[in-house]
């Protein structure tokens, strides 16, 4: 199982939103490029940037914050937040993103999203799968769909994807665990998938449990930041 970091940018700080609300903001660090080092020296090999200014901009804002950590560490960055054209999917592959995470478009132009499927296969693309009760959220989860989300990502498995990740609104930023039920479904569903766990992670014991669940790999953010999980304790996960 991957551990993968988190770093979520508002403004070009790394900081650390609570289920999704802008007004419960806390800033970890001014300076991203410090945080990823520090991941990168903990062994960690990839990270999960979030631009939390583009996915209310609906366009690509904190692209010069990729750009710093791809060309100052070798860590696999998957990028996401606000990637709504070619431009933008562009701008983030050649400042150095290795996957690019699409959750709204998805949604809302999934013509778009899987022309870009097409063009850059199902190693670079991430499907977004972002839920709450079940149902797709989108928009930096400003707004809630009808989508049950285990149809929705059935249906992008069929057209070519291979990774998602999903996050339980409900639990991210409130360190009380993981959506193991979800996650579970998921997999029962789409055994080929490689399935990225996100939100509510909020100590070892939950690692472990998703790491038994044989998920793909797991994002972990506001627990590193809060000092529940280290650095020393995360690299003891063997990738393979």
């Amino acid at each position: 199982m991957f551990i993968i970091p988190a770093i979520d940018l508002i403004e070009g700080k790394a900081v650390r939103l609570t289920q999704g609300d802008y007004s419960q903001k806390t800033v970890y660090n001014a300076h991203p490029l410090e945080v990823a080092k520090e991941f990168e020296g903990a062994g960690l090999t990839r990270l999960h940037l979030v631009d939390l200014d583009g996915a209310k901009a609906k366009k690509v804002i904190n692209w010069k914050v990729l750009e710093t950590i791809t060309t100052q560490t070798r860590l696999q960055v998957d990028f996401g937040g606000g990637v709504q054209s070619d431009e933008d999917l562009k701008i983030v592959f050649e400042s150095g993103a290795t996957q690019v995470t699409g959750g709204s478009i998805a949604v809302k132009n999934p013509d778009l999203f899987a022309s870009w499927l097409s063009q850059y296969g199902g190693e670079k693309m991430i499907l977004g799968a972002d839920a709450k009760n079940e149902r797709i959220a989108v928009s930096g989860w400003e707004e809630g769909t009808e989508l049950w989300v285990y149809d929705f990502v059935k249906q992008w498995e069929e057209r070519g994807i291979q990774y998602i990740i999903s996050t339980d609104v409900a639990k991210d930023g409130l360190l009380q665990g993981p959506s193991f039920d979800l996650y579970q479904k998921l997999q029962e569903q789409s055994p080929a998938l490689r399935v990225i766990a996100s939100g509510g992670v909020s100590s070892m014991a939950d690692l472990e449990k998703l790491a038994e669940m044989n998920v793909y790999g797991v994002i972990v953010g506001k627990a590193i930041y809060e000092g529940r999980v280290s650095l020393k304790d995360l690299s003891t996960f063997v990738e393979n």
